[in-house]
C-alpha cells in the first residue's frame, strides 16, 4: 500500500497541540497524544519547503524497530494503539497510515541527551579549540572521525522553537533535573546507544552519535520518548567506506546540506528550493538505512 506524501498534516477530528520540525502533535485525550511525523525535511534548523516523500514513514519505521529493540532497557512512549483508530474519515487515515504513533503523554526532561562514540562535526570542532567536548578531557591527537576510547555523554538544552539547542555540562544537567535523575539519563543514554551502535555495526552502519529524548510518568518513571536513533537523529555512516581522517558520507540529509552549501543563502527561513535530483538521492538514503537495519 502506498502512502501518501504529507507535508503537513491536517487531522481535524483531533486538536492539534503544535508542529516541530518534522512532527505534528494531537491530543488524543488525557493521557495520549497522536504524533504524525511528516515528510518535511529541516537543514540548519530551516524547514525546506519542498518534502522529502517516504521519509516520515521511514523515521516511523526505524524509531518503531528501536524502541522494540530496546524496551527491556527502559519503557518509552508506545501505547500500541492503532493510529488509524483514534482519527475519523479515509482522508486522516491515510495522513497517519505508516506514519502515525500513538503515544502517552509524558513530561519530557528539559535536556536532549547526546551520546558520541566517534569524534565529528560540533565535537570535533570544540575537541581542536580546547582538547575536550563540552568539557570532557579527551587524548591528544585524534583524528576527524575517529573512534573514541569510550562513548561519551555530552548533554544540551532544549532551546525555544527557532533556536540552537545549547550544550551544557553534567552539573547543569544536575541542577535542571537533580543528580539521581542526571546519573539515571547519563546511564540509560550511554546503554541505549552502546547497543545500538553494536548492533548496527553488525550491519553495516557505524552510528557515529545520536540524540535522545526521556520524557517522565505520573509516578515519575523515566521513558523513551520523541523519537529513537533514526537518520535524522543520528549520524549513521557506512561501515564499508568509513576511514579515520576524512568525514564520512551519511545515510541522512548530507545530500540536501551539501546542496545548500554551495548556494548563496544565509541559512536562514524561508529555505531555498530542493532541486528533483536532490530529493531523490536524500530519499533513496534514508530508504537505505531502514533496510539495512531492519532486514
Amino acid at each position: 500500500m502506498s502512502i501518501p506524501t504529507v507535508y503537513e498534516s491536517n487531522i481535524k477530528s483531533l486538536p492539534l497541540l503544535g508542529r516541530g520540525k518534522v512532527r505534528d502533535i494531537y491530543a488524543v485525550d488525557d493521557d495520549k497524544l497522536l504524533i504524525v511525523v511528516s515528510d518535511r525535511l529541516s537543514a540548519f534548523d530551516v524547514i525546506m519547503p519542498d518534502p522529502i516523500p517516504g521519509k516520515g514513514a521511514v523515521l516511523t519505521g526505524v524509531a518503531n524497530f528501536w524502541f522494540d529493540k530496546l524496551a527491556h532497557i527502559l519503557p518509552n512512549q508506545l501505547t500500541g494503539i492503532d493510529p488509524e483508530s483514534v482519527v475519523q474519515g479515509e482522508e486522516e487515515k491515510a495522513q497517519v497510515r505508516g506514519r502515525g504513533l500513538v503515544v502517552k503523554r509524558l513530561k519530557p526532561l528539559p535536556i536532549e541527551a547526546v551520546a558520541r562514540g566517534y569524534i565529528i562535526g560540533s565535537g570535533w570542532k570544540d575537541y581542536q579549540a580546547t582538547g575536550a567536548i563540552c568539557g570532557i578531557p579527551l587524548p591528544a591527537g585524534l583524528k576527524m572521525a575517529q573512534k573514541l576510547p569510550q562513548p561519551i555523554f555530552t548533554p544540551a538544552y532544549k532551546a525555544e522553537a527557532g533556536a540552537h539547542d545549547e550544550n551544557i555540562s553534567f552539573e547543569k544537567v544536575v541542577e535542571l533535573v537533580g543528580a539521581e535523575m542526571a546519573e539515571k539519563v547519563r546511564d540509560v543514554t550511554l546503554q541505549l546507544y552502546t547497543e545500538a551502535a553494536d548492533y548496527a555495526r553488525s550491519k553495516g552502519i557505524i552510528i557515529a552519535d545520536t540524540k535522545f529524548e526521556f520524557g517522565l510518568d505520573k509516578d515519575g518513571v523515566l521513558h523513551l520518548i520523541d523519537e529513537a536513533l533514526t537518520p535524522d537523529s543520528s549520524r549513521f555512516w557506512p561501515a564499508d567506506t568509513y576511514q579515520e581522517g576524512s568525514n564520512p558520507p551519511s545515510f541522512d540529509k548530507q545530500f540536501v546540506r551539501d546542496y545548500l552549501e554551495t548556494l548563496d543563502w544565509n541559512k536562514t527561513a524561508p529555505g531555498p528550493r530542493i532541486p528533483a535530483e536532490v530529493i531523490a538521492k536524500t530519499t533513496a538514503k534514508y530508504q537505505e538505512a531502514l533496510e539495512k537495519l531492519t532486514k
